[in-house]
């Protein structure tokens, strides 16, 4: 029997769950939830991430594809980005608070991990450029949440030049990105069934800007941030346009583009409700958190049942020419490889 391969968004699992982690520590920085609540989610997604990262580099999987091949796929290749993200966001979340001396070399070493694949990817981008067809929203992994998570880390780590530089890296890959991205879904076809739910990572540019900013700059909403907040309330309300197309969905791998994008909004959006103030913000914060953790314990329900039936990996695709780079043999590439 021939293995599945494991395609590289299969790091978006733990991504989710740690995603899951971050709005639960936020809640319990503002005692609206117990720390082992926090502790348990980061627990969890650290396992996971363990185990995606062994399953995703395991010869079986590999067969004659290398990370290298993923890393250069127009399609693929930012997601590999993530295998780092996730640690850092874990470390921040879990190790920081109570080890900071053990924490913060740990996310510099990350932070600049994250950084060099993010030049690598953008060097990349240059010297084999990719179609306008052929971007997706997944192109914000590498820069622009690479950029905006580590510029939260920097500034949860006290560093604060550092954070601003980051910040401004992922800013500025935001504003370049988004507007090639954008174009991209606004004037072509569709994206492939596989890739829509990547629609999805559009709500949280603005999200991840809000919490790099206030990591750095302290907990209040400003013109600056209320300007971010007004962005991300656009593109979180053009999502209920595309739930026709999301319903038409087949569950897969690609699903998991949900949770952590929702996530980080829900975080965001604890710190809107803890600085404001409004009426009942203690149950509004409830009634996300209880939101976020019912949507990523679907998912993640419906992806042990899709495993157990072995449903969850794409077939091996099958044999084309090396040289077969035709837009139907990329889109033909995309549907089968991401999951």
């Amino acid at each position: 029997m021939v293995p599945r391969p494991v395609p590289p968004n299969v790091f978006a699992i733990p991504f989710g769950l740690a995603g899951l982690a971050t709005a639960w520590a936020y809640a319990a920085h503002r005692d609206l939830a117990p720390s082992a609540i926090r502790d348990a989610l980061s627990l969890l997604a650290a396992i996971a991430w363990v185990g995606t990262l062994v399953a995703y580099l395991r010869p079986a999987s590999r067969r004659s594809k290398t990370v290298s091949d993923d890393l250069t796929d127009p399609v693929l290749g930012p997601f590999v980005s993530v295998a780092l993200i996730v640690p850092l966001v874990l470390v921040v979340d879990a190790v920081l608070p109570r080890a900071p001396d053990v924490a913060r070399p740990v996310v510099d070493a990350l932070i600049a991990a994250i950084v060099v694949l993010g030049a690598w990817y953008t060097g990349q981008w240059i010297y084999r450029p990719a179609r306008l067809d052929q971007l997706h929203p997944g192109y914000f992994l590498p820069t622009v949440a690479g950029g905006l998570l580590s510029a939260a880390a920097a500034g949860a780590c006290g560093d604060i030049k550092l954070g601003e530089t980051l910040f401004g890296l992922g800013m500025i890959c935001w504003l370049i990105l988004g507007s090639m991205i954008l174009l991209r879904l606004l004037f072509w076809p569709p994206l492939p069934a596989r890739l829509t739910p990547t629609l999805a990572i559009e709500v949280a540019p603005a999200a991840a800007a809000t919490l790099a900013y206030l990591s750095i700059h302290g907990d209040h909403i400003t013109a600056f941030v209320a300007g971010l907040g007004g962005y991300g309330l656009l593109m979180a309300l053009a999502q209920i346009r595309l739930l026709p197309a999301y319903r038409r969905l087949a569950f897969g791998l690609g699903f998991w583009a949900f949770t952590f994008s929702w996530a980080i909004v829900t975080t965001a959006g604890l710190h809107w409700l803890a600085d404001q103030h409004p009426a009942g913000w203690r149950t509004w914060s409830y009634l996300v958190l209880a939101a976020i953790t019912l949507l990523v314990g679907a998912i993640a329900a419906r992806t042990v049942i899709a495993l157990r039936r072995g449903q969850l990996l794409p077939a091996p695709p099958a044999s084309a020419p090396d040289d077969e780079t035709t837009p139907a043999a990329d889109l033909a590439r995309s549907n089968v490889l991401v999951s």
